[in-house]
């Protein structure tokens, strides 16, 4: 080496040494929420005896009184194939601060026109390889959310092989989780029981927690979740050992899939990862009322959307599940369905294996009366060996594609697909082609046996609902269900619905396999406090039929999907009480998870000044009857009303000149 190349070298390691110097030891970026009242601190901090540097967040909640930390420190950080984003970043850039703001339109959800705003941030980074991370923050009134991206622009492509991501939550305090389902047959299908335990509890078994996870800390609600996850990653959960109140993401297990593909997701640059989110509120109302996920997720790939409509449907699985297979009990529900103004009649598995008719002979006499069929499939392929038909079409292109256009061409208005059991990277994008084909030919889409809610119902709003939840189908299996369910059913609204359609199929007076101990009024309450995009009415055609007029009228004119939603009271695992909108006309409905009878005072000062015909439909004097009656309303009145154990109730609310009209 020349002595002038030397001196080069040298020249070199000094500035590189006097640059690291003069590089401060810990940076933070703080981004405030429009109304100040929720901050996300992002901190790089070198760790000079390690060698090494660490990234990190922190999430406060500032109430009139104090400041509340809702995530303690928290690691963030991921992993690459080629390189690691975790232990020696250097910071790079930081962008302005800047306002986001948005709107749209929901036919499926608890909100129908949609506006939302906050304010971002983006920090970039550097690993030892000179290789960018890019971390998203935004934190809006109702939360925060982060995310990492791959900002460079390479046609190679990159693994994902972890993370480091975490949420420490402060305790003691009060947590509703689920646990990640163990890998069978038929799961995972996030259809564990939603249970309160103590904020840092470790799961019960090897394969973790659940999204979404509900924390009470300090007083403050929290919500962890994940919004906008694409074609080209993995839907994460939660590592099932939970030091000090550190959750840490966990990628899909190996098994599922029937250990068909990968857990670690490939993709070329740029490379953008879904929302990490945090409904954060001092009231309950925050939580169940937020559209955050939808917020952060993807606009709409749909221009026209006057063919996508919400609705109610008959189901005649539930209370015969061979029913599929005969023609005439199948015409018995669309005739249901067109007595009670339904707009859909659903045909579940094996509708292939009909006897005393064909689908199309139903779907055209179905059409007659104005009424559209739904057509239930297996997602089909090497990842599930479910043997229900119809199976082996949804997971080849060419196969849906033209299956799709014959549905079309029938007349057929949607699709339920189950029997998905992963949340590895091809499945998560067999789901988006699912969505992306059913577009095309003006196809509605309803998954079960499904993974969780993550914004999808913006981008692709045919989607119109998930199950994803432990629905009244586990009268048919689980002698536990029973039990459980008045306290589970209490649980959801703050949790697993909050984040989107759940397709629990409620309102079941009648028994399966096991008997419910739930009321009358509990069942009817479930039309209101659970929101679905299509409703789907379990029972059979009797039960309807020879419903009290007043209970059977109120089942007539339920929406599927809102106006709007307000949270009226409640609490986790013990009640809930809900309004909802839809016209201009305001239903409510409550139910009660304990063996104790609540009286609450239902008080909806937001509806618009005017009188009122409120009609109550509650629980009768035996727990398999109703009662019902009316009084007159306004935004000042105060209506006490009675649950019994396990029971509930249902309502709206009639404009006096309307009625006179």
């Amino acid at each position: 080496m020349s002595i002038n190349s030397s001196r080069s070298v040298i020249i070199l390691l000094i500035s590189i040494l006097v640059f690291t110097a003069c590089e401060p030891k810990i940076r933070s970026w703080k981004l405030y929420s429009p109304n100040e009242n929720i901050s996300i601190v992002l901190t790089h901090e070198r760790l000079i005896e390690e060698k090494k540097s660490r990234l990190s967040y922190q999430v406060f909640h500032f109430t009139d009184s104090s400041e509340v930390e809702i995530v303690e420190s928290s690691l963030l950080g991921i992993s690459r194939l080629d390189g690691s984003f975790t232990d020696n970043l250097k910071f790079h850039s930081e962008s302005d601060e800047t306002e986001y703001s948005g709107s749209y339109e929901l036919i499926a959800g608890k909100h129908k026109n949609i506006s939302y705003s906050g304010n971002e941030l983006i920090v970039t980074f550097q690993n030892d390889s000179g290789q960018y991370l890019a971390i998203d923050l935004r934190a809006s009134n109702d939360g925060v959310a982060f995310r990492y991206r791959f900002p460079e622009i390479d046609s190679m492509k990159f693994t994902v092989t972890g993370e480091s991501t975490s949420f420490k939550i402060p305790f003691p305090g009060s947590a509703w989780m689920q646990a990640y389902d163990t890998i069978t047959r038929y799961t995972p299908s996030y259809e564990t029981f939603f249970n309160s335990i103590p904020i840092g509890s470790n799961a019960p078994g090897s394969q973790g927690w659940s999204f979404p996870a509900l924390f009470k800390i300090n007083g403050t609600w929290a919500l962890i979740t994940e919004a906008n996850l694409n074609k080209q990653f993995y839907g994460a959960h939660l590592q099932p050992v939970v030091r000090e109140g550190n959750y840490v993401i966990r990628l899909p297990e190996s098994e599922e899939a029937y250990d068909t593909g990968v857990s670690e997701p490939t993709a070329t640059l740029p490379w953008t990862m879904p929302w990490r989110v945090i409904m954060i509120g001092a009231e309950l109302s925050t939580i169940v009322e937020s559209t955050l996920v939808q917020d952060l997720s993807a606009p709409s790939i749909v221009e026209d959307l006057s063919w996508i409509k919400s609705g109610r449907a008959s189901w005649s699985w539930w209370s015969d599940h061979d029913s599929p297979k005969k023609y005439e009990e199948l015409v018995k529900f669309v005739d249901l369905a067109e007595e009670m103004s339904w707009e859909y009649s659903l045909v579940d598995a094996n509708w292939n294996m009909m006897k005393g008719g064909d689908l199309e002979a139903l779907v055209e006499y179905a059409n007659g009366k104005n009424v559209g069929i739904l057509l239930w499939y297996n997602s089909g392929g090497p990842h599930n060996i479910v043997t229900e038909q119809v199976r082996d079409v949804m997971h080849l292109r060419e196969k849906r594609r033209q299956e799709f256009e014959k549905l079309q061409k029938w007349g057929v208005k949607g699709v339920k697909i189950d029997f998905f059991q992963s949340d590895k990277p091809h499945i998560i994008r067999q789901y988006h082609e699912i969505l992306q084909d059913a577009k095309d030919f003006q196809i509605l889409v309803n998954f079960h046996g499904c993974t969780l809610p993550r914004g999808w119902d913006r981008t692709y709003p045919h989607l119109v609902s998930m199950e994803s939840v432990r629905g009244a189908e586990y009268y048919s299996f689980d002698p536990k269900y029973p039990e459980l369910a008045p306290k589970y059913n209490t649980i959801l609204p703050y949790t697993r619905n909050t984040i989107g359609s759940m397709d629990y199929t409620p309102v079941a007076f009648s028994d399966q396999v096991y008997p419910h101990i739930t009321t009358y009024g509990h069942e009817i309450g479930l039309s209101v406090v659970f929101q679905s995009g299509i409703l789907h009415f379990a029972d059979r055609v009797s039960i309807y039929q020879e419903l009290p007029q007043f209970a059977k009228s109120y089942l007539t004119d339920i929406p599927a999907a809102w106006d709007q939603t307000k949270f009226i009271d409640g609490y986790p695992g013990q009640y809930v009480v809900l309004a909802r909108e839809k016209d201009g006309i305001w239903y409510f409905g409550g139910i009660n998870g304990t063996d104790k009878e609540i009286k609450i005072e239902l008080k909806l000062p937001f509806i618009d000044e005017g009188t009122y015909l409120a009609e109550i439909i509650t629980d009768g004097e035996k727990n398999r009857s109703f009662m019902s009656y009316k009084k007159p309303y306004n935004n000042t009145s105060s209506l006490t009303i009675s649950m019994k154990s396990y029971g509930g109730f249902a309502g709206r609310l009639i404009d006096f000149e309307k009625i006179e009209e």
